[in-house]
């Protein structure tokens, strides 16, 4: 089936979600396929797009408040969470948890996460360009779905995977972003917490405790 053909299917009204997932990942998969979050879920589980879904034990779509006003997204999957099929559930889950709870916040309640992309690449590498732009729709349903206020990004890729910025991580974490009228802010990825363990100020974790008081200060005030 050539890439015409797929996208006439796809836009037909007959067309049923479940039964179709355009595999090239050229053809779109329009804003307000997903009725729910549970659909979305199925259709990564059996997702094809790019060349990562032929060793995936897990799709990992996401966990947390499908509700939620603030919105974490990562990079990718590692073993653990590709283990499990849940996001963030390693020694850098574990760390997020625990920076979110030092202002009170919860996955139970205040937050949804998710990564730019569902399935593990290769020994745990940075996804490649075409795989995230293949994943990209998923998340972008993921967004709508959720309808979040804030939105955290994590590290440069997930950065680069919602904003198109190149900027490093270093430079621009702890600022507020407007991107498609949502604030974002980028911050360190855990991980890289997890490799600078120092607390003394200036360090990435010091400057972590200030970027998450700051988003819970937001977090207060779109609550008012």
């Amino acid at each position: 089936m050539n890439s015409d053909t797929q996208l006439s299917l796809f836009n037909e009204s007959n067309f049923n979600q479940k039964d179709l997932i355009p595999t090239d990942a050229k053809i779109p998969i329009p804003s307000g396929t997903y009725a729910n979050m549970a659909d979305l879920a199925q259709h990564c589980n059996s997702c094809h797009r790019c060349s990562l879904g032929e060793n995936r034990t897990h799709a990992v779509v996401g966990r947390g408040n499908l509700q939620a006003k603030i919105m974490i997204i990562g990079e990718a999957p590692g073993q653990n969470e590709d283990e499990t099929g849940l996001p963030f559930v390693g020694k850098s889950g574990q760390l997020l948890d625990k920076i979110l709870a030092s202002v009170n916040l919860s996955t139970e309640q205040d937050v949804y996460i998710s990564n730019i992309n569902k399935c593990r690449p290769p020994e745990n590498r940075v996804p490649i360009p075409d795989e995230m732009a293949a994943c990209k729709p998923y998340l972008l349903e993921q967004i709508r779905l959720v309808d979040p206020k804030i939105i955290l990004l994590t590290g440069a890729t997930a950065v680069k995977g919602i904003t198109g910025s190149k900027q490093g991580i270093t430079k621009i974490r702890g600022q507020w972003i407007d991107w498609e009228g949502r604030l974002c802010m980028p911050i360190f990825h855990p991980s890289y917490l997890l490799r600078n363990p120092s607390r003394e100020q200036g360090s990435p974790k010091w400057l972590m405790w200030q970027d998450i008081q700051a988003v819970r200060a937001k977090y207060d005030e779109i609550r008012e």
